[in-house]
């Protein structure tokens, strides 16, 4: 990689608290807000709330940057892309993650708002989520670098924007999460501006979540709403659900943060009535209950109500 197309980009996550694997390398791990406060004995990640996941113990991070989207509501800056870098091997990562989670984490050691036995526990990971930025079927080693992880005994979480079905059905994670950011091809296209046309492809990738509910394995569809954007015409997105078998579905507001604010206004922002009041029009459409809520993270989770 040569360290201009690169270093503005990854001063800047280190600022924000990116931990990188390598200097040639934009695999990073990064303590998640909701890891932090759960240290320091406060609210958990919604995430704990729908599917028991202990957020202290939670490590989160990505395989590499790249992405073959531009999304509008991305946190990201798209002006220092990634090209060339290193793809480091699986246990390159897997081997690392201890050290880096604890460096991260370092100054919570000290805290008195921190208890001993959760600092300890925080040092001892039973959830990876693959999820901090940047598209991971992009990373050729993706299955391996999962199988490596499961064998730690803990449970991981893969978000991918779907766009890589071949690379998808590779990987068995403990959960796999597809986005779903728009109801037709139209609105994708408009809110994603990918690299090329792959609503096809994301649409298969959808669709083959049923048959990874049917083996026993947890699937997950994730729709983030950005108002005045995406957040029309919801018996469409409840045709696509539905026909998908995911066992979850979690609808979710666009949160204005990062470097989303310039491309978006806080108007853009859904308020938590705003996703209830969409899940529940496509409620009658769907064989889904309301699991849970969390007004915080303005988030709705349905289950597969067979």
């Amino acid at each position: 990689m040569h360290s201009g197309q690169c270093e503005p980009s990854m001063k800047a996550l280190r600022g924000m608290g990116y931990q990188f694997f390598h200097p040639q390398s934009s695999a990073a791990l990064k303590p998640c807000l909701w890891c932090k406060r759960s240290l320091s004995g406060g609210d958990q990640c919604y995430k704990n709330q729908f599917y028991g996941i202990t957020s202290h113990r939670c490590v989160q991070l990505t395989p590499t940057l790249r992405c073959n989207h531009t999304c509008l509501f991305c946190w990201r800056s798209f002006e220092h892309e990634y090209t060339g870098e290193k793809d480091l091997m699986p246990e390159e990562i897997v081997s690392r993650i201890p050290f880096l989670q604890k460096k991260a984490l370092g100054g919570y050691k000290v805290s008195p708002r921190v208890a001993k036995e959760k600092w300890e526990e925080a040092l001892r990971p039973d959830q990876y989520a693959i999820s901090l930025a940047g598209e991971p079927t992009l990373y050729p080693h993706l299955p391996e670098l999962i199988d490596l992880l499961n064998q730690t005994g803990g449970t991981t979480f893969l978000v991918s924007n779907g766009t890589m079905p071949g690379v998808l059905r590779q990987c068995h994670p403990y959960q796999k999460y597809i986005s779903l950011t728009a109801p037709d091809r139209e609105t994708y296209l408009r809110i994603a501006r990918p690299v090329e046309d792959y609503w096809d492809q994301i649409l298969e990738s959808i669709s083959d979540l049923g048959h990874e509910t049917d083996a026993g394995r947890r699937t997950a569809i994730r729709v983030t709403l950005v108002r005045g954007i995406n957040d029309q015409d919801p018996e469409r997105y409840a045709r696509i659900i539905q026909e998908s078998g995911a066992k979850f579905v979690e609808v979710k507001a666009y949160m204005h943060v990062g470097y989303s604010q310039k491309r978006l206004t806080i108007r853009h922002m859904p308020l938590h009535d705003e996703i209830d009041r969409f899940t529940r029009k496509m409620l009658p459409h769907l064989s889904y209950r309301i699991l849970g809520e969390n007004t915080l993270s303005r988030v709705i989770c349905l289950e597969q109500d067979l």
